[in-house]
Formats: C-alpha cells, sequence, structure tokens
C-alpha cells in the first residue's frame, strides 16, 4: 500500500507552548531575570567540569585496576561526591530551562487565563515542597559534624548542593508564581525580555 506523498507534520505546534512563554529564562533570547540567566549559564559551566572530573575520576580508577593492578579507594568516594553535585546542579538548571518532564496536554488545551491559573498551582506546590526540602538540609547540615572516611571532606560540603539546588528552584517558581499571576490579571501581557 502506497503511502501518498505528505508533508511531515511540524512538530513545534505540540512541543511548544505559547502560553508557557512569559515563564521561561532562555539565555539566547534574553527572556527571564537576569540574574536567573546567569546563574543558569553559570550551572551549566559546573555542570560540565563536574562531568569532566567524575569521567577522570571513574577513568583512573578503571586504569589503576584494570592495568596497574591496583584500585585507587580515593575515586570511588570522589566520583559519589561529584555525583551528587552533579544531580542537584543539573536537576536546578534544567527546572530554570523547563526541561523537567511534564504532562502537558490540558494545559496546551486552556485558554490563557486557566493555564496560567494552572502554572500558579504548579510554582506555588514546587515552592512549598522546596521550603520543606531546604528546611530539612538545614537541619542535615546542622546536625552533620563527620567526614567522608577517605578523602577526609566534610558531608557538609556534599548536603549543601541539595540546600543550593532546592533554594534556586524555589527562587525560580516564585518569579514564575509572580509572573502566571500578572498574566491572570493581564493575558494579553507582552512577556518582557532584556536585563532586569
Amino acid at each position: 500500500m502506497d503511502i501518498p506523498n505528505t508533508p511531515v507534520p511540524d512538530t513545534t505546534a505540540f512541543l511548544d507552548d505559547p502560553q508557557r512563554k512569559p515563564l521561561e529564562i532562555d539565555t539566547e533570547q534574553r527572556r527571564g531575570p537576569a540574574l536567573f540567566r546567569w546563574l543558569t549559564l553559570g550551572m551549566e559551566h559546573v555542570i560540565a567540569a563536574l562531568l569532566v572530573a567524575l569521567i577522570v575520576s571513574v577513568s583512573a580508577n578503571v586504569i589503576g585496576r584494570a592495568i596497574l593492578n591496583h584500585s585507587l579507594p580515593w575515586a570511588d568516594e570522589l566520583a559519589r561526591m561529584l555525583f551528587i553535585w552533579l544531580i542537584f546542579v543539573g536537576a536546578a538548571a534544567a527546572f530554570a530551562r523547563y526541561e523537567h518532564i511534564a504532562v502537558d496536554i490540558l494545559v496546551h488545551k486552556l485558554p490563557p487565563r486557566a493555564a496560567h491559573i494552572l502554572y500558579l498551582i504548579q510554582h506555588l506546590a514546587i515552592t512549598s515542597l522546596m521550603g520543606v526540602i531546604i528546611w530539612g538540609g538545614f537541619l542535615v547540615i546542622s546536625r552533620a559534624s563527620g567526614r567522608t572516611a577517605i578523602l577526609g571532606v566534610p558531608w557538609n560540603l556534599v548536603n549543601i548542593s541539595l540546600v543550593l539546588c532546592a533554594t534556586f528552584i524555589a527562587t525560580v517558581a516564585i518569579w514564575r508564581a509572580w509572573q502566571s499571576v500578572q498574566q491572570i490579571r493581564s493575558p494579553s501581557a507582552i512577556p518582557t525580555t532584556g536585563d532586569r
């Protein structure tokens, strides 16, 4: 059975959400507060550095075991710490760029005001959850006084990654909630761009 030569549909209509434009932080198009854009770019550079350090650490241990027949015990511990930092910095950067997985079929079908009501509820829930994580993170930091077994790095150097990630996500969520409030009040408002 032959299929007629029909053009491939443009998928950007399914993937792009015009309701979300006022909430986006885009470093290339200079959308969103300048501080968030700079922090996002900084986090992406930190992610690259952490990934390189993680690869070097794991590779050194593999080479040590396979070729030199000698394991590097510190490499395993360092890789764990780098991986924890990589997870939390990556989560914060992905949140800033709206790259976390989301089911947004309902938001696509709603009118602008209703869509931003859902965005407001979503970001208030995220802010609340991040508040709980920040509070719990500070409890862990205040009670942790130990150091890692081999490298002797204070555990709080690892634990602070969770608090920093949650603080950034909460701050961005509060900004997005405020943007949603503005869109609810005036759905025809043009998203602001440029430095603030």
